[in-house]
């Protein structure tokens, strides 16, 4: 009997109270004003079903939908309840779960325990009407290869008891604890797949056939084959799209089986590790092909590739062009995962979600209209700061790009040239890896912090600079973290950042009193720490220039109410500088170094005599400016060198003098030599121990899973991977050395294998952080003999720093230094070939 190809759909809706946003358990009393026949209960009481009429075509089940929801609505309102068709509910709580009364759903609650007690999840079941429960059995195994991609499509559950999961579909893990979850295995028909039934319940591990909770499956109660892995659908018209693709996938299987073509299946295993990587990254990552052998491909691709696959028998059922439309609308928009993640970025609040959630639940077919217009010609990409899908702004960028966007391509080249001239004038250059120097790169687009992040990474740097300070001030003192075996001697004597005279310092002070972290922010919007700085943090006169830059170039780029302003920043890093000193200076490597720039603007803008090693003297246990013979208190080290190796063009060791001075308390050294032991690669693998061992608290702020290759175990398996991960070397910095596996050939990543055999305490190696985009400005030509300018992505990371006091304590300084890498790299650091941009940080 060949397959009816009728359409149903079940949906399992939340319900939610509007004044709170959290589960209400109002199912009984909403319930009883609705007909029995088209809703139900469900096993927890903040959850209602409903269930469509039997359909024949895609705009049929849509308005089904929408009448079970409208009426849904209606009913609830009394209440004070919504309803949000979510795989979870954002602001669910596992205490939130009330069971419905009934002798089944005890029994379940007193069999399972804990697993019926977080059944606070919501799905969508879709039904293609398949009499022949031999070839629904045939058909359930053959489709199973586009499952994932359903799933991800449907994907709405990113939080789940209060807090960001990472998975964009969280609810289908929890789905997958159940016995009777996943696949069935190969099967040859019906009588089989009944038998398979039988001995479940015969284990008494499940109660009944309605328990068969596999991924697809025939129904239980009518001639049909049951979708069961996808998530609840917000917007309608994402559900009437899986519906549409689940159809086609029965309608070729069974074509499949008529012609005698062999299934492809992949291997169970193989097929879970799809399930779940759909799970995890939803449309924003990769999803695995539809192979025997599957292999990870960009999201949309897939999608694609599958309707692509599907589209004869998408245009026999009279369904690819709608299909092709509310794919692409997906695509452009992103899953409910991803907009709930860019809601919760723009605010910081799950009330946020809650509310978008249940407005798209109770809007239109296609979800509410946008509520801005898209950005013209911009290539959007999952993890753009400014731009969301459909390349539509965010909320902090709207004017931003409203401005820019009205600005002819010829107007922007215009304005991105007298950019480049206003750093020409005034000598703001900065070394490249070839040793020479080149004028900095400032692009004229800024980058909004909103208010609620810079909330978070102010408390994360400051628990990172706290603890570093004491690890410092200890690995130079008494060394109790290596005696009580929290860090090893040989972890300390490895470092290329450890100097041994360093601990004749004098106790006390502050070893660090100007540090930098490098922040990266992937595209669910998590922000962690990348790198710390403790030697010579460089960007704070970067970084004030570039404000004085837009001041003066883009005045008319529209500001937001409550933007810091870096003006006290100088002022905060001379008293860092000075502590209870009275006089100091930046002693600085000279116009060769390639932040001369900096030193000299910081020297300046801070008050501190801007000296060289030429400049310096010493005398009566005291450090002196040469010229005016002044004594100084505090010396701004901005060194290409360590200091205790410093010499002057005389071959005086200056350098060894001076830390003779301070040793006996005759000047304060800022930044202090062997500050390196606590910023090397190595080290930063250890940063969470240190700041449990000294602070007893947990990260705030996560960090990027990292390999000491120093490690036998952990160098097999980098050397398996050199071409999936970033290598480093422990002691570089400036981006020197830094390979980025999947971006370069197979020779470089063949001969930095070698590299790292043959010196393994030598390197480190990363997983790969997605660094989230920014639009920047990109000249191009416009015309014949003229350019214009255009808005393109371009990878981004963020420089915060943080001035220590003994006295005051550690304060973030209100500005920070976006650094931004050129076209097709992740590599942002200037002597790599990056720029920077104005950092626009937003008071609470």
């Amino acid at each position: 009997m060949a397959a009816e190809l009728t359409l149903g759909a079940e949906e399992e809706l939340h319900l939610i109270d509007l004044q709170s946003g959290k589960l209400s358990a109002r199912a009984p009393q909403i319930l009883s004003r609705l007909p029995g026949a088209s809703y139900s209960a469900e096993l927890q009481r903040t959850t209602v079903e409903t269930n469509t009429a039997v359909q024949t075509t895609l705009d049929g089940l849509r308005t089904d939908i929408l009448q079970l929801r409208a009426g849904l609505v209606a009913a609830a309102a009394p209440e004070g309840v919504g309803i949000a068709c979510v795989g979870t509910a954002p602001r669910s709580e596992f205490a939130d779960f009330e069971l419905t009364s009934s002798g089944r759903f005890a029994r379940m609650q007193e069999q399972y325990r804990l697993l019926v007690d977080e059944q606070l999840i919501c799905g969508t079941q879709v039904h293609v009407g398949v009499s022949d429960r031999d070839l629904a059995v045939e058909i359930a195994q053959r489709v199973a290869r586009d499952l994932p991609v359903l799933l991800a499509l449907s994907a709405s559950s990113p939080y789940w008891n209060g807090q960001d999961t990472g998975y964009s579909s969280i609810r289908s893990i929890i789905w997958q604890r159940w016995p009777s979850a996943g696949a069935t295995g190969e099967m040859g028909s019906g009588a089989e797949y009944d038998e398979l039934l039988s001995d479940l319940i015969a284990t008494g591990v499940i109660a009944d056939a309605k328990m068969a909770y596999f991924e697809v499956r025939p129904s239980a109660h009518a001639p049909t084959l049951e979708l069961r892995v996808c998530d609840a659908c917000p917007i309608v018209d994402d559900a009437v799209l899986i519906a549409g693709l689940f159809r086609a996938a029965v309608r070729a299987a069974e074509m499949d089986i008529a012609a005698g073509r062999p299934a492809v299946l992949a291997a169970a295993p193989v097929h879970r590790a799809a399930m779940w990587q759909a799970a995890r990254t939803g449309l924003s990552g990769d999803l695995l092909d539809d192979t025997a052998h599957p292999r990870p491909l960009p999201a949309a691709q897939v999608v694609r590739r599958l309707i692509g696959r599907l589209r004869p028998q998408l245009e026999e059922l009279g369904d690819h062009a709608e299909v092709v439309d509310l794919a692409e609308t997906l695509l452009a928009r992103g899953n409910s995962a991803d907009r709930q993640r860019a809601a919760f970025a723009e605010t910081g609040s799950l009330d946020a979600v809650v509310r978008l959630v249940v407005e798209e639940t109770h809007g239109p077919a296609g979800g509410p209209p946008p509520a801005v217009a898209a950005l013209r010609g911009y290539r959007t990409r999952a993890g753009d700061e400014a731009v969301g899908p459909g390349a539509r702004p965010r909320p902090a960028y709207e004017r931003i790009a409203r401005h820019y966007e009205g600005l002819a391509p010829e107007r922007l080249a215009l304005r991105m040239r007298e950019g480049r001239a206003w750093v020409r004038a005034r000598g703001m250059t900065v070394g490249n890896a070839a040793g020479s120097k080149h004028d900095f790169d400032v692009d004229l687009v800024p980058r909004v912090i909103t208010a609620h992040e810079w909330t978070r990474i102010v408390a994360g740097v400051t628990q990172r600079a706290r603890a570093l300070e004491s690890f410092l001030q200890d690995v130079y003192g008494e060394q109790r973290i290596v005696y009580d075996g929290a860090v090893t001697h040989a972890t300390l004597e490895r470092s290329p950042g450890w100097i041994e005279s360093a601990r004749m310092l004098p106790r006390g002070g502050v070893r660090a009193p100007i540090m930098a972290f490098d922040l990266v922010r992937n595209e669910f919007g998590d922000w962690r720490v990348l790198e710390d700085n403790l030697r010579n943090p460089v960007g704070v006169g970067y970084a004030i220039a570039i404000r004085e830059l837009m001041d003066e170039v883009a005045p008319d780029v529209p500001r937001p109410e409550g933007l810091y302003s870096p003006a006290d920043g100088y002022a905060m890093l001379r008293r860092s500088v000075l502590g209870h000193g009275s006089s100091g200076a930046l002693l600085s490597s000279g116009p060769s170094s390639a932040e001369w720039f900096e030193h000299r603007a910081i020297a300046e803008g801070a008050g501190l005599a801007l000296l060289g090693l030429d400049d310096v003297i010493v005398e009566n246990g005291r450090v002196f400016a040469r010229a005016q013979r002044v004594p100084v208190d505090a010396l701004y080290l901005r060194l290409d060198v360590e200091l205790p190796d410093a010499v002057d063009s005389a071959g005086r060791a200056i350098g060894r003098e001076i830390m003779e001075v301070a040793a006996s308390g005759g000047v304060a050294l800022a930044n202090a030599p062997g500050n390196g032991v606590g910023d090397d690669k190595a080290m930063y693998c250890d940063v969470p121990a240190v700041i449990a061992y000294y602070l007893g608290e947990r990260p705030l702020l996560e960090q990027v899973p990292t390999y000491r290759t120093v490690d036998d175990i952990e160098l097999l398996a980098v050397l398996e991977r050199v071409g999936e991960l970033v290598t480093k070397p422990v002691g570089g910095d400036g981006g020197a050395g830094v390979l980025v596996g999947p971006s370069v050939p197979a020779a470089a990543v063949a001969e930095r294998r070698s590299a790292i055999a043959a010196a393994p305490a030598d390197w480190v190696a990363q997983e790969v952080v997605p660094l989230s985009s920014h639009p920047t400005l990109v000249e191009v030509d416009a015309r014949i003999g003229d350019l214009g300018a255009v808005l393109e992505p371009r990878r981004v990371d963020l420089r915060v720093f943080v001035f220590a006091t003994e006295d005051s304590g550690f304060d973030v300084a209100p500005f920070a230094l976006t650094r931004v890498a050129p076209a097709g790299s992740m590599v942002v650091s200037a002597s790599q070939g990056g720029g920077a941009k104005d950092t626009w940080i937003l008071r609470g």
